[in-house]
């Protein structure tokens, strides 16, 4: 049977670029995905491109294809991304203009957009996923952005992009559209778009499969971490996969480190919902086929649901904190004077707060007070005050107590540091997939 390697090159955002060109030179490729955007980085780009129109795609763009551009188009990969984020078209841009430098004119980038339905929700009779009317969020609504699906993507490389960059796309999409292109496969052949799908879940979160976000070392050890290898998937034809990484890198590939990865963010395995198809994972066998290989097969699906899901993008609160370390005997009696102190001068003060949290980093912070009581006493404790506000104003003034402790408080306080921020929070509807149109813009770099 044919067979089609796909790598992916990032998992989130900020994840680091050296796997990625790792995978361009020696991964034989033949399509490289990075998967830059988590729920609220479309909202967080919107305010960035509502800033400066030319801004809104994901930060680390230049440097990716500045790194990759290069080897992907001497070894003749193609690469897929939803970098564009909230601006695809400036994204494109940058891409093509990138290629003009590096001497790569020929290069053929498509920008999909399609996905930005703000004025399709603020016009319409949507509830969110709590149940209120999505217009209720009124001018604090930043974006809504439709979980596109692969037809765009799979139009774009029969086409002859060499680049596709997308905004919101389900994260899956980045790699079934490559096999669907490649493999000829129906849009309504379930089974084989639910087997790509999990091809797609496996490689999204790039090196998570291949020993990153695993390792518990003396249970679970992973060897040269530093030095993770991003992963790669072998596919064929009939939809069966072979996970994998470049030969020599960093991290492991096991039934284990994979099936971690399949039950990451899925709500049902039996109907995982997207918009190509509605996968069912919960037949799916593995098998160590050899080093750093596992063999995954028997993903199925079932048709559609014919729904998007939107993600909405809305100015929440602000949040304000405040941090401060107590070390030597007696550090933790310190620390909760602070604490005691900085509770009263709030209080006194009239700062108003929707939500007040206050930790004790090294007691209690994580597993709370009754878990964490059995303990010994730590020699260090570091204060941490979080409050949720309505106003940047009243933020600030939660980290400004926390900071007057050095001089008005207990004894040995060191290390403050306070911050204020504007709490960007997402909610969630649905759309009728009709109503959405994906559009292909194309360009070269001449």
């Amino acid at each position: 049977m044919k067979t089609i390697r796909i790598g992916a090159g990032a998992g989130y955002s900020g994840d680091r670029i050296e796997p990625a060109v790792e995978l361009a030179e020696r991964g034989q490729l033949d399509y490289l995905i990075f998967e830059c955007l988590a729920e609220r980085t479309i909202a967080l780009a919107q305010q960035a491109k509502l800033k400066d129109p030319t801004q809104g795609y994901d930060p680390l763009l230049m440097e990716r294809m500045r790194a990759v551009l290069r080897p992907c188009r001497e070894n003749g990969v193609r690469i897929l991304t939803n970098m564009g984020a909230a601006n695809p078209l400036a994204a494109a841009e940058t891409i093509r203009a990138i290629a003009h430098e590096l001497g790569l004119p020929d290069i053929k980038v498509a920008a999909i957009t399609g996905d930005d339905v703000l004025a399709l929700v603020t016009g319409g009779d949507y509830l969110d996923d709590t149940g209120a009317p999505v217009t209720q969020l009124q001018d604090r609504l930043l974006s809504a952005n439709a979980y596109l699906g692969a037809q765009p993507l799979v139009d774009a490389l029969a086409q002859g992009a060499d680049v596709i960059v997308t905004g919101r796309v389900a994260d899956p999409a980045l790699v079934l559209a490559p096999l669907i292109h490649a493999f000829g496969w129906a849009m309504d052949d379930w089974h084989k778009l639910g087997q790509g799908t999990l091809v797609g879940h496996l490689l999204e979160c790039a090196g998570q499969v291949s020993g990153g976000y695993f390792a518990d070392p003396g249970y679970k050890d992973v060897a040269n971490l530093a030095r993770l290898g991003f992963p790669i998937g072998e596919v064929s034809e009939d939809g069966s996969v072979i996970i994998t990484k470049v030969e020599g890198s960093g991290g492991c590939v096991t039934v284990a480190t994979c099936t971690e990865q399949l039950l990451y963010e899925i709500h049902d395995p039996a109907a995982y919902l997207t918009p190509d198809v509605v996968a069912d994972f919960s037949k799916v066998s593995m098998q160590q086929a050899g080093p750093d290989r596992v063999a995954i097969t028997g993903a199925t699906g079932h048709p559609k649901s014919g729904l998007l899901k939107v993600t909405l993008g809305y100015l929440d609160s602000h949040i304000g904190e405040g941090q401060i370390s107590y070390a030597g005997p007696g550090a933790l009696a310190r620390a909760r004077l602070a604490q005691a102190i900085v509770a009263e001068r709030l209080d006194l003060c009239g700062v108003r707060t929707q939500e007040l949290r206050f930790d004790l980093i090294g007691v209690n912070a994580i597993h709370g007070a009754q878990l964490s009581s059995e303990h010994a006493e730590p020699y260090e404790v570091r204060l941490r005050v979080t409050g949720r506000t309505a106003s940047l104003k009243e933020a600030t003034r939660i980290g400004n107590e926390v900071e007057t402790l050095y001089t008005c408080g207990p004894s040995g306080g060191g290390g403050a540091t306070k911050s204020a921020r504007t709490v960007v929070a997402v909610r969630a509807t649905l759309l009728d997939e009709k109503l959405v149109t994906a559009t292909i813009h194309f360009g070269s770099a001449e």
